[in-house]
């Protein structure tokens, strides 16, 4: 018996490398490389450049850093749950709008809201023109709004344009309670604001606490905003250190930094989430019926609902529709524009596949042979999406740029021809860093998909001999379609607007729509940029229309 025993405990943890495991494993091995790398980076010997980064870069960087997570997180946190609350516990007229509408910041990148804010808010824009206007002063000296290049200004331009994380979360979190809690938290008297206090705030708490998370990492993953805005992050410490100073060296030891704020999050995100198998358990629970209601309540709702979005979307989208229709008429389109949409198109259709094809590997091979290999693999192929772009960039440049030199030095030696900068001229680093920032997307959206398929599916296919393989062409393919549909879409338009690993790993002569973008609004002209940032608002349109319908379905479903 015991034999038999240790014979079955042999069987379940030998690892079986089919194909479908192999590449799952080597999509693991290439999304752990960059944090690797770094690892090796930070602990190399760089003489007194460590003590200088501590000395002089770090505290300042830091403490920004610090400040605008802290500050984002609160706008964040207090507008997404308000927002999430506001459509699910009343019900007014606009309501069903404004269930979607408020996803709509998200078509938004931070770095797009400062360059039109700044514009916007400029002491010699629309803005403060008419204010003074009205107030009777004639030129900026006698009057003028605070700087929006600070750090309240970054502070509520990334908390406006991230706050749809947490609504999306808590959300679905308060259209899952039960109604019955309601009930009875009105049957002791407790009013609707109580309810929400006492009852449903603390419920939704692991929601929120996702939320945030996501919306703290994007916040760091930015470069573009904070150099418009003049604040000295980690993020932008990284970059002005690596391109303006020359200094890879010190750019990786000011990633490490960021890697331990990451690792401090996603801890910090666990913890808030340790208690949350205490929310309701019911089955097919009763939703929570909104308080109905009319004339000055609800027109406060509705205003309260509608400024979010007014902020966050309308009003960015209202001026780069403006600036871009005086851009075409001056000017037209500029070929350069027309070359970075091309860039852009291509490199994230490339980016995309890849990323399908590995996470679609992932999803299967869990399915194929599920076991702690597997699923191990799964969670390191995950790990670039938590990663900076920054960081990711700096940990593939190292071992891309070693490959191409001893590629080249090879090549000479052997065959007298020089290979150059393979890898990186040719744009396969950029793809790489695509590949390893939005696996998780893919493989986690894909999973998703296959989970829905019955295994029963599977036995009967193996016994009308087909392979694993064949099954997967004539069976899984076609019914997790939409997930894939789904999981590409949102791929291609994070690598659209993906700025940092862009700015940082692009072949030379190369400009996407983010790098144009940005490359305009820091020397100052923002008319050029117009047409470029309109293009990602108008494609990041698309992923918040899938959101928002997803969020009708599983309504439906409640």
């Amino acid at each position: 018996m015991s034999s038999f025993a240790a014979g079955r405990l042999t069987r379940r943890h030998r690892i079986r490398i089919t194909p479908w495991a192999a590449l799952a494993f080597a999509a693991a091995a290439l999304a752990l490389l960059p944090v690797a790398t770094i690892a090796l980076t930070a602990t190399a010997n760089t003489g007194t450049l460590w003590t200088h980064v501590i000395a002089n870069v770090l505290p300042q960087a830091t403490w920004n850093t610090g400040v605008l997570l802290l500050g984002t997180g609160i706008i964040a946190t207090c507008v997404g749950t308000g927002a999430a609350w506001l459509v699910t516990a009343y019900d007014f007229k606009g309501r069903g709008i404004l269930e979607w509408a408020l996803l709509l910041p998200l078509a938004v990148p931070t770095y797009i809201m400062a360059y039109a804010y700044l514009d916007v808010l400029s002491p010699l824009g629309a803005i403060q023109g008419g204010i003074r206007w009205m107030l009777g002063y004639s030129s900026p000296r006698e009057f003028r709004l605070p700087d929006i290049r600070s750090m309240w200004g970054a502070v509520l331009i990334f908390g406006f344009v991230l706050y749809p994380y947490v609504y999306l979360t808590t959300r679905a979190m308060f259209m899952t309670q039960a109604a019955n809690l309601v009930e009875v938290s009105r049957t002791l008297g407790v009013g609707r604001a109580g309810i929400f206090w006492r009852v449903a705030l603390p419920l939704a708490r692991p929601a929120i606490a996702v939320g945030v998370a996501l919306v703290l990492m994007e916040a760091l993953n930015d470069v573009g905003a904070a150099q418009f805005l003049g604040i000295r992050t980690l993020t932008a410490s990284v970059y002005t250190t690596w391109i303006v100073r020359t200094d890879l060296p010190g750019a990786a030891q000011i990633a490490i930094a960021m890697l331990i704020v990451v690792i401090a999050l996603i801890v910090l995100e666990r913890w808030a989430r340790r208690n949350q198998r205490f929310a309701t358990s019911a089955q097919r629970a009763r939703q929570m019926v909104p308080q109905k209601l009319k004339g000055v309540p609800a027109l406060v709702a509705l205003g309260l609902g509608a400024l979010p979005i007014i902020i966050g979307f309308v009003g960015p989208a209202t001026y780069l529709v403006l600036e871009a229709i005086k851009r075409i008429e001056f000017a037209g389109v500029s070929p350069a524009l027309i070359r970075a949409t091309i860039n852009t198109v291509t490199v994230s259709a490339i980016a995309t596949v890849v990323v399908l094809v590995l996470g679609f590997a992932i999803a299967y091979a869990a399915r194929l042979h599920p076991g702690r290999a597997t699923n191990g693999a799964a969670r390191i192929a995950t790990l670039g999406y938590a990663v900076p772009g920054t960081v990711l960039a700096i940990g593939i440049l190292i071992p891309v740029a070693a490959f191409d030199r001893t590629l080249d030095g090879l090549m000479r030696e052997w065959f007298g021809v020089s290979t150059g900068l393979l890898i990186l001229g040719s744009g396969a680093a950029l793809i790489y860093a695509y590949t390893a920032r939005f696996l998780a997307i893919s493989s986690g959206g894909i999973e998703a998909g296959l989970s829905r398929i019955p295994t029963s599916y599977d036995h009967a296919a193996r016994t009308l001999g087909h392979s694993s393989t064949s099954a997967l062409w004539r069976v899984h393919l076609p019914l997790s379609r939409p997930a894939l549909t789904a999981a590409g879409l949102l791929v291609f338009v994070d690598c659209m607007k993906e700025l940092p690993a862009t700015l940082l790993l692009r072949p030379l002569n190369f400009e996407s729509l983010a790098t144009l973008l940005y490359g305009e609004a820091a020397r100052g002209t923002y008319e050029d940029a117009a047409l470029a940032a309109l293009i990602i608002v108008v494609i990041g349109i698309l992923p918040v229309v899938l959101l928002a319908r997803m969020g009708r379905t599983d309504a439906d479903r409640v």
